[in-house]
C-alpha cells in the first residue's frame, strides 16, 4: 500500500475495523509518519439474471431501486428503509453462492419485503410484476392480503 502523501510502498497497519461494506484499516506510512485510512471490500463475481423471455443480462441494483421507489410514491417509506431493502435482496442473491438466478426470483424477494413494509406498495408492485390485466386481478390480489 502506497503512502498517498510520500507515495513510499510499505506502512503499519493501527487498527482494523469491520464495516457494513468490507474491511477499513487505518495505516501509518514508516517513512513520512503520516496517517491514512485504507477500505477493503469484498468484490462480487457478476450475477447474471434470467428474464421471463430467456434473456440474460447482469444483474443492476439501480433498476432495482428504480422500480421499488416507483412503487413506494407517495408512500410514507424513507430512502432508507428502501435502501435497507434492496441491500436485503442484495446479499440473499449474493449468498446462495450462484452465478444465475432468475428474475421470478427477485421479484419475489421485493414482494416478500414490501408486504411487511407497505400494502399498497406491495400492491403497485405486484400488478407491474404479474402483469395484473384487469380489475379482478386487483380483487383477488387484495382478497388474498385481507385474508391473513
Amino acid at each position: 500500500m502506497k503512502c498517498p502523501f510520500c507515495g513510499y510502498g510499505e506502512s503499519t497497519v493501527l487498527e482494523t475495523r469491520d464495516t457494513e461494506n468490507g474491511i477499513r484499516r487505518r495505516r501509518q506510512c514508516l517513512k513520512c509518519g503520516k496517517r491514512f485510512t485504507t477500505y477493503e471490500r469484498i468484490e462480487h463475481s457478476p450475477l447474471v439474471v434470467i428474464k421471463k423471455n430467456g434473456i440474460r443480462e447482469q444483474f443492476d441494483k439501480e433498476k432495482l431501486r428504480r422500480g421499488i421507489i416507483k412503487a413506494c410514491e407517495k408512500r410514507p417509506i424513507s430512502i432508507e428503509q428502501i435502501n435497507k431493502i434492496i441491500d436485503e435482496i442484495e446479499s440473499e442473491l449474493y449468498s446462495r453462492g450462484e452465478q444465475e438466478v432468475k428474475s421470478k426470483k427477485i421479484g419475489e424477494l421485493v414482494m416478500k419485503k414490501l408486504k411487511k413494509l407497505d400494502k399498497v406498495a406491495y400492491i403497485r408492485f405486484a400488478s407491474v410484476y404479474r402483469e395484473f390485466r384487469d380489475l379482478e386481478d386487483f380483487e383477488k390480489e387484495l382478497k388474498k392480503l385481507s385474508r391473513r
